[in-house]
């Protein structure tokens, strides 16, 4: 698309036109599981990112023309809506089409899905990551595409974003510190006694229903577990009268791609399984992604044990020290999960628009600052005297 010297940016339109040993080769030490070619190669291989479905793979590599080898590249894709994101941003397409202009296709940088935090300037060299940005610009200019958004980059990617005039937008996701507790009852003891007196009633209100768990690891999955937890995660979305972004096909795949990186909790009532979440591992950072959770019975605080504390005592056993709870969620923080600002990255071509938004994340970004000091008057911690 770009050439400067000996470096040429170049749209790849399915990260299968790089080998698995090459993505991975440009990946930082820390990028976890969901960068990895093997997650973001099956999200293409079956169908659920695609054209038809509004994620149209348009990676940004940057390769040496001496050598033809990868430096570098940038997930991306073009969206021609705004489901899958966890950043929304309905108003801003609403006010392009107001104005008679298209907000969509915009470019989306992020992992599909997955409102986890990470690279997405995945090279080893800061001019390198550079260089992808300018070719990133380049690419909303040749196509006349409305906008670029990269969402939960890491910090050292945000420096880099702010330099080329990005705009920050913050929010606020709920993560779980472990602070070397031994067991379940050390982490109670960490939090106040109208939270701790809290937590031990749900939980006895799901054993008194007679409910016990598996807890499961991705290589030791059986294909009708596989199954079953589907039919617990596609429940999920069907009862709010949604669609399923990820298919049976995807799981059935990714256990078998990805099986170190994947634990499963099963809930089980007289030894018939009747809920499931699902934890992505990254055991290397000690840190775990509380994903999906589903269930084809209800019973009260069901959905807790299985989420949040049995994800928290796998972490507890598993030396994890970071459980990230996902997007949004108050009722996290009353279980031990505390608020995390987290960002996205915004650049907008046509300037009335972007200052329109400049304006807009300022006194958003005064809201989320409120919401978090409002958030810390309420925290479960108990506080040492």
């Amino acid at each position: 698309m770009s050439q400067q010297s000996n470096l040429e940016i170049r749209v790849i339109k399915s990260i299968k036109a790089i080998s698995r040993e090459d993505w991975d080769r440009i990946l930082p030490k820390d990028a976890g599981p969901f960068l990895q070619h093997a997650f973001l190669s099956l999200l293409e291989e079956t169908d659920c990112v695609s054209l038809e479905a509004g994620w149209d793979p348009s990676h940004i590599a940057l390769y040496s023309t001496e050598d033809d080898q990868l430096l570098g590249a940038i997930p991306l894709y073009l969206k021609t809506h705004s489901y899958g994101e966890y950043v929304f941003d309905w108003s801003w397409a609403e006010a392009y089409a107001t104005n008679g202009l298209s907000y969509y296709p915009k470019a989306l940088s992020a992992i599909p899905f997955t409102p986890a935090t990470g690279s997405r300037l995945l090279a080893k060299a800061p001019e390198h990551q550079e260089y992808l940005i300018n070719g990133l610009l380049q690419f909303l200019t040749q196509f006349n595409i409305s906008s670029a958004h990269v969402l939960f980059p890491q910090a050292e990617d945000a420096k880099l974003l702010e330099k080329a005039q990005f705009q920050r937008r913050d929010a606020v996701q709920f993560h779980w510190q472990n602070q070397q507790f031994s067991n379940f009852d050390q982490f109670l003891a960490s939090l106040t006694m109208k939270r701790r007196k809290n937590i031990k009633r749900e939980r006895q209100q799901v054993q008194d229903a007679g409910i016990t768990f598996l807890n499961v690891p991705g290589k030791e999955m059986t294909e009708d577990q596989v199954l079953f937890f589907y039919r617990c995660y596609s429940a999920t979305y069907y009862e709010r009268r949604s669609s399923p972004y990820l298919n049976q096909l995807f799981f059935q795949k990714w256990v078998q791609a990805m099986p170190d990186h994947l634990h499963f909790i099963i809930a089980q009532r007289d030894n018939q399984p009747i809920a499931a979440a699902l934890l992505v591992v990254d055991k290397d950072q000690q840190k775990a992604y509380g994903r999906y959770w589903g269930a084809l019975e209800h019973h009260p605080c069901l959905h807790f044990e299985t989420a949040f504390y049995q994800s928290i005592e796998y972490c507890i056993a598993n030396d994890i020290q970071i459980l990230e709870g996902g997007a949004q969620g108050e009722h996290k923080m009353a279980r031990g999960f505390m608020p995390q600002t987290v960002c996205s990255y915004h650049y907008l071509t046509d300037p009335q628009f972007a200052e329109a938004v400049q304006r807009f994340l300022e006194r958003e970004r005064q809201g989320i600052s409120n919401y978090r000091d409002d958030l810390a008057e309420h925290s479960p911690l108990r506080q040492e005297i």
